[in-house]
């Protein structure tokens, strides 16, 4: 009986048809059905999904294009902006020298001031020093011929000489001449 029963299965089995994909007697329903499908899948990506992906891709490209235009607004004020500092930062360093020079200019003639004012008094107590001195030499002249008349009497008169104050003063005064 087993065997029976396997001979029945392997007749069972010889006459099914097989995969039914490749079955020759459905192959104009299945080819209808899949030119159905794709017609339907066509008209729905067609008419849903195509058109929201163009509108997603459409919105992007405008976004990016508004994007690059604001970039380049923003870099032409960028650039803007650069060319007024970099105005702003000559005009102060140009206001800074011109400030500097003015201030160096007033410090030189404050100076040149301070300097012919010192100038004037070192000239004026160098004057008052040279007469000081003159009279300084002047006084000690008179005080050397002094000095020198009494010292030539005690000397004429230590030698057992006598001559008149008339006399040791001319010879003194002939000596200091030169």
């Amino acid at each position: 009986m087993a065997t029976d029963t396997n001979a029945a299965a392997e007749v069972a089995a010889g006459a099914a048809p097989g995969m039914p994909q490749l079955d020759v007697g459905t192959f104009g329903n299945q080819i209808f059905w899949l030119l159905l499908a794709l017609v339907a899948i066509y008209f729905v990506l067609s008419r849903v999904a195509l058109p929201r992906i163009a509108a997603i891709l459409a919105e992007r490209q405008g976004t990016i294009t508004n994007d690059i235009a604001a970039a380049e607004d923003l870099k032409a004020k960028a650039e803007e902006a650069e060319a007024a500092y970099e105005k702003a930062l000559a005009d102060a360093r140009a206001e800074a020298q011109r400030i500097a020079g003015e201030t160096k200019a007033k410090i030189q003639a404050d100076l040149d001031v301070a300097i012919e004012k010192a100038d004037a008094q070192i000239a004026a107590k160098a004057a008052e020093s040279e007469k000081a001195i003159a009279e300084i030499r002047e006084g000690a002249m008179e005080a050397v011929a002094e000095v020198a008349k009494d010292t030539a009497g005690e000397i004429v008169a230590a030698m057992g000489g006598k001559a008149d104050a008339k006399t040791i003063g001319a010879a003194v005064s002939a000596r200091m001449k030169g």
